[in-house]
């Protein structure tokens, strides 16, 4: 990994693992959707945020999402890429997961000091697979994309990546 001059990590199923029960999540959003009238069918907990703000219930949507996540990262289990994070090069993360909830997984597993950078679902206004979260985290580093690894557990990570101009691997 001495080729790349940065290195950013997703963070569930990567670092760690959060301890969400992610079908839980999406029943409760797609209950609060249909409690307002919007068909939930077939539609996943991404997809879900997006209808919200068609009816400007995004804020409700994003906080179940975001308690889940919170309650998960202080039971998550820290992974083994979690102990090889470089020191010779900065570190961030780019995550779906809220920001909060990134931050708390990172303390929890004594790791919050080796990154320079968190990026979570709503740092910024779009999120993976659009390539904006990934290239806040590369400017947060103060680096390019052309030289910086990403590495990530999902197609969504590596779809990101190729946007986003950056190298990828999977863990």
């Amino acid at each position: 990994m001495t080729e790349y001059d940065a290195i950013v990590y997703d963070l569930d199923g990567t670092l760690v693992d959060l301890a969400v029960d992610w079908d839980a999540v999406a029943q409760e959003g797609a209950e609060l959707l249909e409690a307002e009238g919007v068909d939930t069918d077939g539609t996943d907990l991404w997809e879900m945020l997006d209808l919200a703000d068609d009816i400007d219930a995004r804020d409700s949507i994003e906080r179940t999402i975001s308690e889940h996540e919170c309650r998960g990262a202080e039971r998550s289990t820290r992974l083994p890429t979690a102990a090889e994070l470089p020191r010779s090069v900065p570190v961030a993360v780019c995550s779906l997961n809220c920001e909060r909830a990134c931050r708390l997984a990172l303390e929890h597993h004594d790791i919050a000091t080796h990154i320079e950078t968190v990026i979570g679902r709503d740092t910024v206004v779009t999120r993976k697979p659009d390539p904006e979260p990934l290239l806040a985290a590369v400017r947060g580093l103060d680096k390019t994309p052309e030289k910086t690894l990403f590495v990530g557990d999902s197609r969504r990570d590596e779809l990101t990546a190729d946007r986003a101009g950056t190298a990828y691997r999977y863990v």
